[in-house]
């Protein structure tokens, strides 16, 4: 019988839970019982504090660095609970909102040694389910006993680990025509992944000739600038004008991935901003949050571009890591067609950091 949820299914089950603040349960040579941090509350951690051990909060190695707390995982790093932590305690570590009123926060004596694999799994799950990068971890001497007696999702660590590192495969779902302003000849095509996540978008300018280099554009998800008009970014401008040039030369894909905020999701994007406020750059701002300058996959655009018949493009951007990857995934670059529009005075240090510290051809 196949009713019950294969390990996809069950990553789909987790990302929830820790999003709703359920803790779940990895499996492996040591289970471990997970809680995401931005989502706790004060019965949870009492709770947990009341199973004894030694529980630690899990944070990137890039948000241990604003913390000047030592890195002994290479890309992590584990602070023991205090016996007396609160979930504003806990807050301030993962958030990095109070870090200029509050800097002093450690010293940290770090953990070192043993066993990582499960706290990395644990920090990938959540950047999965778009929340904070930090993770509460305790060892569990039974763990499948234990989400057993308490109802919570228990993963097999072995089983998840390679699918968490793995880009979803993607369905066509429908297709159908779409005039738009940029042109009366336009169709939208649905892709779903295969794990849970959100839908991404191709739109078909025109009827491109598939034997050819088709004009095409990855265009990130951009809630505040492609919807709201922000002054901030580029997107919205770089949006328009890449929809037009397809309408006048009568052809082209624009392929719209949902990975908002460079892959860390609108509302991680929006502390990212208040940083900026703060006086960090946009880079600057990725870090202290615990993530990377850039957590998108541009191999979502080259997987729709295959399944859509297109096998080269003449690529609308101004960022030679899309190029990169596209050839990379198996898609020729015949030319890269660069898009300079929407520099404002808003948005000009921003430019300038993604072309000083990105690499962007600006």
């Amino acid at each position: 019988m196949s009713f019950g949820p294969d390990i996809t299914e069950q990553l789909a089950r987790a990302r929830a839970d820790l999003r709703m603040g359920v803790p779940v349960v990895l499996n492996g040579a040591q289970s471990v019982l997970v809680l995401a941090a931005e989502t706790l509350n004060a019965q949870r951690l009492t709770d947990l504090l009341a199973l004894g051990g030694s529980p630690v909060l899990t944070i990137t190695a890039r948000r241990a660095e604003t913390l000047k707390a030592r890195v002994y995982d290479n890309d992590l790093a584990r602070l023991p609970l205090p016996d007396d932590a609160t979930p504003a305690w806990v807050q301030s570590i993962a958030n990095p909102a109070d870090d200029l009123r509050s800097p002093m926060k450690g010293p940290f004596n770090c953990v070192r040694g043993g066993a990582v694999d499960a706290h990395r799994t644990a920090l990938q799950l959540v950047k999965s389910a778009r929340l904070l990068p930090a993770v509460l971890v305790l060892d569990l001497p039974d763990g499948r006993g234990f989400a057993a007696q308490h109802g919570l999702t228990a993963l097999d660590l072995v089983a998840a680990m390679p699918i968490l590192s793995l880009r979803s495969d993607l369905h066509p779902v429908v297709n159908a025509r779409l005039p738009m302003e940029a042109s009366d000849a336009g169709r939208l095509h649905i892709f779903r992944p295969e794990d849970g996540g959100e839908e991404h978008y191709a739109i078909e300018v025109g009827r491109p000739d598939r034997s050819k280099p088709v004009l095409a554009r990855l265009h990130s998800a951009c809630f505040t600038g492609d919807v709201m008009g922000s002054l901030k970014c580029d997107c919205g401008p770089q949006l328009r004008a890449a929809l037009a040039q397809m309408g006048q030369e009568g052809h082209g894909v624009l392929l719209y991935l949902n990975q908002e905020g460079r892959g860390i999701g609108l509302a991680n994007k929006m502390r990212a901003y208040s940083l900026q406020d703060q006086g960090f750059d946009t880079v600057e701002a990725n870090h202290r949050l615990g993530f990377e300058d850039d957590e998108r996959d541009f191999r979502l655009g080259s997987d729709i571009l295959k399944s859509m018949g297109f096998s080269a493009v003449r690529l609308l951007t101004n960022n030679p890591r899309k190029v990169e990857m596209m050839q990379a995934s198996g898609i020729d670059v015949a030319e890269r067609v660069p898009l300079m529009v929407g520099e404002n005075h808003y948005n000009r240090d921003y430019l300038a950091t993604k072309a000083a510290k990105s690499g962007h051809l600006l």
